[in-house]
């Protein structure tokens, strides 16, 4: 029987800190390129975690039987020009609740939010090659572009990056022909 896949919004991760951490940890041993290099020590990916939250940055976790399973970040941009957008941006599942949807049912949620808040254009990277490039088109994303030599991995092998962007509602023109 499948377990129920719970999604919330975060507003501090404290009392989660160490789950938050040891995701992180074994996510990029695994391989994710979001940012780390291995090995990742408790008190880097703790330090990460701690300084996530805020005003502009929306935390969604994924639960399994009370168990962290994902997380992804909204990260709505706060310029003047930019209020209509957001990034998507560490997007993880755990390894052991992999292939249950989690990460396709975070970035679900990631759009209604970012919705919520007024936003019509998302925009996020992902590494060439990595399996998440197949659910981010899955999911109505188009590349925009690729940019070589973006992220190095331990090895010190430099790996390009796509980027995406989806429209979650077409702009508006006004009678003077402005788009909003």
């Amino acid at each position: 029987m499948e377990k129920e896949i719970r999604i919330e919004q975060l507003e501090e991760l404290d009392s989660r800190l160490s789950a938050f951490a040891e995701m992180l940890i074994e996510v990029v041993h695994d391989g994710a390129s979001i940012g780390f290099l291995p090995p990742v020590s408790v008190a880097e990916a703790e330090q990460y975690w701690r300084n996530v939250p805020g005003s502009d940055v929306i935390v969604l976790s994924a639960e399994v039987d009370g168990q962290l399973a994902g997380t992804v970040q909204i990260h709505l941009c706060s310029k003047p020009n930019g209020m209509h957008r957001a990034d998507i941006a560490k997007l993880m599942v755990h390894p052991q609740f992999r292939r249950r949807g989690i990460a396709r049912l975070l970035m679900e949620k990631a759009e209604q939010y970012a919705a919520d808040a007024n936003r019509i254009l998302l925009v996020l990277d992902t590494r060439d090659g990595d399996p998440s490039n197949t659910l981010y088109r899955s999911l109505g994303y188009i590349q925009a572009g690729q940019i070589p030599h973006f992220a190095m991995s331990d090895t010190g092998v430099l790996h390009s990056t796509n980027l995406y962007y989806k429209l979650l509602q077409s702009p508006v023109d006004d009678a003077d022909g402005v788009t909003r």
